[in-house]
């Protein structure tokens, strides 16, 4: 990590947030690995649970990926029991997809985890002022990403 300084432009502060926040996702991405799901499919059950059903197209969309490619994400969460399609009842071309209760239950493990190995991680190497710092710092970033 670079020294902070008066001098820290905007650019250099852009590069080695991008890093350190990099990092953090793997570091994430590792405390659930046993989940068997990819960072995609991940993302597809987090937005279906939260966001609710939607057909491929829009999650495509959503997801900033091809059709093709979210079918692809799609079929193989659908394999493992986490999605189930229904049709679409405005369009019957088109099919529905919500998370099943078992998708719920791996979403929640894998959160689980993240959060068990980050809350962990937190309470070993800050003490209480730096842990203000940082819940600052996220309050910051929550306003970078648009909440």
């Amino acid at each position: 990590m670079q020294d902070i300084s008066d001098q820290t432009t905007a650019e250099q502060v852009a590069a080695d947030l991008s890093a350190t926040v990099g990092r953090l996702s793997r570091r994430l991405r590792t405390a659930s690995r046993e989940s068997g799901l990819t960072p995609s499919q991940r993302s597809v059950l987090v937005r279906l649970g939260t966001v609710g059903p939607a057909t491929t197209a829009a999650l495509a969309r959503a997801e900033y990926v091809r059709p093709q490619s979210m079918r692809v994400t799609l079929a193989a969460i659908e394999e493992q029991g986490f999605v189930a399609r229904t049709p679409d009842p405005s369009d019957g071309r088109q099919s529905v997809v919500a998370i099943t209760d078992s998708g719920r239950r791996t979403l929640e493990a894998v959160t689980a985890a993240k959060q068990g190995w980050l809350t962990a991680a937190l309470a070993d190497r800050f003490d209480a002022a730096e842990l203000r710092t940082l819940a600052e710092a996220t309050a910051l970033l929550e306003r970078l990403v648009g909440r």
